[in-house]
């Protein structure tokens, strides 16, 4: 029985797998699609030769000039000066050695010389000049050496304050004294003077015109010929080149 029981189900298991698979249509296969080939790519280029450089003209740009050094300016030769000390006090007086060489190297010399130390002002005249450089407190007129040229004609004016030399009425009959103008004299120039020689001025005062204005206050009488003479002497204690 157990034989029999187990041939049935075979049979039965078979005929079911028969019959399965007769009756069920088979699904379509599914389809792989399959990937494009890739397009293909061009050959890579040979690299092209590189070409030559082409070579420009190159515009040289001109270097600027380095600024050429400013020419030396000619230097200004400084005008002598000469500090005369006196009793009232301190004068200062700029020398014209361009336009009247021959009288200021006379000066000068003079100065150099110390001629004028203890001489005085022995003729003092407001509004028109002080007077000096020639005698002593004695009055006493010193020794003087040659006389000079007249150089009126350089154009300087007796204006106030300018100093000139004195002389007698030859008119290169200077020597060592000199005269300070208290005021403008213009009949003192050669284009108004009666010689048509006049005086020469050789300088100015650049300091103590107030002192020059002292002394051409200061009382005045006769000494012997003399006129115009201080009476309380005026002493010039010494010039001196300005250092």
């Amino acid at each position: 029985m157990k034989l029999l029981k187990l041939y049935l189900c075979a049979a039965l298991m078979a005929a079911l797998i028969l019959s399965v698979g007769c009756g069920s249509s088979p699904e379509p296969e599914s389809k792989v699609e399959e990937p494009e080939p890739a397009a293909e790519s061009a050959p890579p280029k040979e690299p092209e030769p590189e070409a030559a450089p082409v070579e420009t003209a190159k515009l040289e740009v001109p270097k600027p000039e380095p600024p050429k050094p400013a020419p030396p300016q000619p230097k200004v030769k400084e005008k002598p000066v000469v500090v005369m000390e006196t009793s009232k006090g301190t004068i200062k007086i700029q020398l014209e050695d361009e336009r009247a060489p021959g009288t200021v190297a006379n000066f000068l010399q003079y100065v150099d010389d110390k001629f004028y130390d203890g001489t005085i002002f022995h003729r003092v005249m407001p509004n028109f000049m002080i007077q000096g450089g020639g005698f002593g407190p004695d009055m006493n007129e010193k020794p003087t050496r040659d006389t000079i040229q007249n150089e009126a004609t350089n154009g300087l004016a007796n204006l106030r304050g300018t100093i000139a030399m004195a002389r007698r009425p030859d008119p290169h009959s200077a020597t060592a004294q000199f005269f300070i103008n208290h005021k403008t004299n213009q009949a003192l120039d050669k284009e108004h003077s009666r010689d048509s020689w006049g005086y020469c001025v050789f300088g100015k005062v650049i300091e103590g015109l107030d002192i020059v204005d002292s002394i051409a206050q200061v009382p005045t009488g006769n000494k012997g010929p003399h006129g115009n003479v201080p009476l309380a002497a005026v002493t010039i204690e010494t010039v001196r080149r300005e250092k």
